[in-house]
């Protein structure tokens, strides 16, 4: 079988939108990974959901299919990164992430995405554990009842330091919320040591919503480009391609965005050769 890669526009960031779409496909890519943005298909603007059928048609034009990823900075808060989160303990605030995460699975059904991903959060100091968790479980439950309706399935991420890291994490948190997919980022493996990035593959095959690769360095949260670390990437894909491994592969390079013409080329290539 052929592997379907993604770039993803968070290592696009200095880039229009279209701009970065076209590099994308220009380059190759079977599908993007969007990170929706104030400046990449802002989900609050007045004409979102027009904004959404525009970019849709264009990726369709372009050959490319879509995961809708939800990890942007500074959307919710311009003053505080990734906050509001799902173990926020203001309820206003986890409201504000369960309202946006929403509205992440209305633009992957006009889109046509294969998941909305996205992750749980940090806790703050002087949170409990336990009421983390309760907040988790009760935002994932509205989350999942959203992505019913909307008809697409929803992959949570495992994140270094966030209430759910591992995918041991997620794997507890599945069996309260079955329909809930692992969005797989191999490099996380590599940094929490729990389990490695292959094996990772084949013991979650049955629940993978999506995967991202790049490289990264035993314990440092850091993505890279390709070659720079210590990720066994061809290791990687060849456990992908023996499961059936038919969903996007989506390169995470978020700190390449000044050089995101080159990196972008530069990615599928280094995979093609891995591949082979």
């Amino acid at each position: 079988m052929t592997l379907r890669f993604a770039y993803n526009t968070n290592g696009a960031a200095n880039h229009r939108l279209d701009d970065a779409l076209h590099l994308i496909a220009d380059a190759g890519y079977d599908g993007v990974a969007l990170t929706l943005d104030h400046h990449h298909l802002d989900p609050f603007a007045n004409d979102w959901a027009h904004e959404a059928e525009r970019v849709g048609a264009l990726m369709r034009s372009l050959g490319l299919g879509a995961v809708i990823e939800t990890g942007a900075r500074y959307l919710l808060d311009p003053r505080d990164k990734h906050e509001p989160t799902l173990v926020t303990a203001d309820p206003e605030g986890r409201d504000r992430r369960i309202a946006f995460l929403a509205r992440a699975l209305e633009v992957a059904a006009i889109v046509n995405a294969e998941t909305v991903s996205f992750w749980a959060g940090v806790p703050k100091a002087g949170v409990a554990h336990g009421d983390a968790l309760d907040w988790l479980d009760a935002g994932l439950g509205k989350v999942v009842e959203h992505a019913t309706r909307t008809g697409i399935p929803v992959s949570l991420e495992p994140e270094p330091g966030m209430l759910i890291e591992t995918v041991a994490d997620y794997a507890q948190l599945a069996l309260r919320h079955p329909d809930l997919r692992l969005a797989l980022d191999t490099g996380h493996c590599l940094v929490t040591q729990d389990i490695a990035p292959d094996a990772a593959v084949h013991a979650y095959a049955d629940r993978l919503g999506t995967v991202a690769v790049e490289d990264m360095r035993r314990g440092d949260h850091t993505h890279l480009p390709f070659g720079q670390g210590d990720m066994d990437i061809p290791a990687i894909l060849t456990a992908l391609e023996s499961i059936g491994f038919d969903k996007l592969v989506c390169v995470e390079l978020s700190r390449e965005s000044p050089r995101a013409h080159q990196a972008i080329p530069e990615s599928i290539a280094y995979l093609r050769a891995a591949v082979t």
